[in-house]
């Protein structure tokens, strides 16, 4: 699924190709049968990431992005930089819980999957607003 929204950016040599990248990682995950699904969240938590900054990178007038990794917080950055519009507050709490779970991937805590999973299908929803964006947006 997720390697098809970033189709366009097959092979990219920028921040939209890793997020292509990443994605390739989450399909890989979604049908593999790992039970731990802290690798899918830090695969899934990095294309969000790749892909909030290839937006600001090539869509904001001063052409760069922050260097935090917390999702809400570029979602907040975008929406501020670029002419993106969304309700921010919809997918604050979810932003907030995939970065959350990517962090404790690195140190190997145990995920409470099925919540995070919740979280996925609501910023499954800003994913499909952004890829529509980028491609309006040339």
């Amino acid at each position: 699924m997720y390697q098809k929204l970033f189709k366009n950016f097959e092979n990219v040599k920028n921040l939209g190709g890793k997020a292509w990248e990443h994605a390739i990682a989450v399909d890989f995950f979604n049908s593999s049968n790992i039970e731990d699904c802290s690798i899918h969240c830090f695969h899934y938590q990095q294309m969000l990431e790749c892909f909030f900054k290839h937006i600001l990178e090539t869509k904001s007038p001063i052409g760069s992005y922050s260097r935090t990794h917390k999702l809400n917080k570029l979602l907040e950055e975008l929406i501020f930089l670029t002419q993106f519009q969304t309700d921010k507050s919809k997918y604050r709490a979810d932003l907030l819980a995939i970065t959350v779970c990517a962090a404790e991937y690195r140190y190997n805590f145990d995920l409470y999957c099925e919540a995070y999973f919740e979280s996925v299908v609501v910023c499954d929803e800003l994913l499909t607003e952004l890829i529509k964006f980028e491609a309006d947006e040339k």
